[in-house]
């Protein structure tokens, strides 16, 4: 397993806007349309990454945690399914069903928006305010597969909580640490 970190895109960053293919509704979608009223959490995830793998219940139970409280969650895949063919978009259409996933997750065939996000591993992960200006990115928690530690969702909860009760968000932001996005050649 590689163990690729995140880019740590600066802090106020304004979120790339996209406009891509959701692989459940099988519908186009662009970050106007589905970001939420008061945070918008993207996470650069896959299929076949053990440590998406490893988070993929806690991103599904912090999406329903906060979706009452006007924070939007969007799941993007970006890797090469020529060859990579399991993070194909109808396997991952499979993979959303099967772990429940309430958000879309869409298809960035082109992978020009994991580039626009500077996105290196998955899962990687962003928070945006409400007018789309990054306050948080990194990882979810200290969990890795294999490190014994419980999957809790810690940091990045900790940031949306302080982001919701316009508290500072802690500027010591931990990158994430995964799988490196599989690039075109």
């Amino acid at each position: 397993m590689a163990r690729t970190p995140s880019n740590m895109l600066p802090i106020g960053t304004k979120a790339p806007a996209f406009n891509l293919l959701d692989t459940v509704s099988n519908s186009r979608m662009s970050l106007a349309e589905l970001k939420g009223d008061s945070a918008t959490v993207v996470m650069f995830i896959c299929n076949h990454c053990p440590f998406v793998i490893h988070v993929n219940s806690q991103i599904s139970k912090l999406a329903n945690d906060y979706s009452s409280k006007g924070v939007n969650c969007i799941a993007i895949s970006s890797n090469d399914v020529e060859n990579y063919p399991q993070d194909a978009p109808h396997l991952m259409r499979e993979v959303a069903l099967k772990e429940g996933y309430s958000f879309p997750y869409l298809y960035d065939e082109t992978q020009e928006i994991a580039k626009a996000y500077e996105a290196a591993c998955t899962p990687d992960f962003y928070v945006f305010d409400s007018n789309l200006n990054l306050v948080y990115r990194g990882q979810l928690d200290d969990s890795r597969p294999g490190n014994g530690l419980p999957v809790t969702g810690e940091d990045l909860r900790n940031a949306i909580d302080a982001l919701l009760n316009n508290e500072s968000i802690n500027p010591n932001q931990k990158p994430s640490i995964g799988c490196n996005i599989k690039w075109k050649n």
